[in-house]
């Protein structure tokens, strides 16, 4: 099994409180993994990436992507190190891209799961 395959196994596991859907993309370059519905009612979507380091690596598609949806769009990162599990901004893909330091809006299982159940 690929590495996102299984971080999508654990973001099943340790995220409850969310419906997802798991979109295909090969079906569609750039479109996020996940669509995503919260208890406010609101969609979003979240990309899954898996790390080797401490940078996500990003096709141009999911860059437009994030580009042109800035909004209710996250990017949660796994590092295979130490086990961490990040979520960051949509919006913030250029700096990942990049390779600038941003700051993760959520660190861990729990504080990911309070970010994405309070999305509005």
């Amino acid at each position: 099994m690929r590495p996102e395959s299984k971080f999508w196994h654990e973001v099943k596991k340790n995220i409850t409180q969310i419906s997802f859907t798991r979109l295909e993309t090969w079906a569609s370059a750039g479109v996020p993994d996940l669509l995503c519905y919260n208890k406010n009612g609101k969609f979003f979507t979240v990309e899954l990436k898996v790390t080797r380091g401490e940078y996500p690596i990003l096709s141009p598609h999911q860059i437009s992507f994030h580009v042109r949806h800035p909004m209710n769009t996250f990017i949660l990162q796994k590092s295979l190190g130490p086990c961490s599990v990040k979520l960051y901004e949509g919006s913030k893909i250029l700096e990942l891209n990049d390779r600038v330091p941003c700051t993760a809006i959520a660190e861990g299982w729990t504080k990911v799961q309070e970010h994405l159940v309070n999305v509005t």
